[in-house]
């Protein structure tokens, strides 16, 4: 069981799946053409994540793979206030038949000037549309300068991301 990493391209999945490997900061520039999978292990599991890239030619592969992931972890860029209506509806869109699959939305980018603020993330993706049966976060995550320690709130993802694997095994 895979955990599944979304998002339109340019928010950041691939930067933020290698502080999460790594535990050091990597700006990855290149977009992912088509897939990139990691292993991540912690002291109680490994955990195995599947990227996605996020350009439109790349979309219509998301939802094939949902049926068999744990949890999906969808990445927006705070900063990017124009795009955020996009990436609302194609979060909506693909779990809305999914109503118990648990959901970590990563706000990324939060370091940029003018990036939303968590509330307004939360109101712009909907998120409190998205029923109340599944587990829903959002935690605002940033990279810092290339080769240095991730950030406090990606350590706090890692740890929830490690919980909900455990608790959905």
């Amino acid at each position: 069981k895979q955990i599944l990493v979304l998002g339109l391209d340019g928010a950041g999945k691939t930067s933020i799946l290698h502080a999460l490997a790594t535990n050091h900061v990597k700006r990855s520039v290149a977009p992912t053409e088509g897939f990139n999978a990691i292993c991540v292990n912690t002291e109680e599991s490994q955990m195995e994540f599947l990227e996605i890239g996020g350009s439109e030619s790349l979309r219509s592969y998301w939802k094939m793979y949902l049926p068999k992931v744990l949890l999906l972890i969808y990445v927006v860029d705070s900063a990017d206030h124009a795009r955020l209506p996009v990436a609302k509806q194609l979060l909506h869109q693909l779990i809305q038949n999914n109503s118990t699959l648990p959901v970590v939305v990563l706000a990324n980018k939060q370091d940029l000037e003018g990036a939303y603020c968590i509330t307004d993330i939360h109101d712009a993706l909907a998120l409190s549309d998205l029923g109340d049966e599944r587990k829903m976060f959002l935690i605002g995550t940033h990279v810092a300068e290339d080769g240095s320690e991730i950030s406090s709130s990606m350590k706090d993802a890692k740890e929830l991301i490690a919980q909900l694997v455990l608790e959905a095994q």
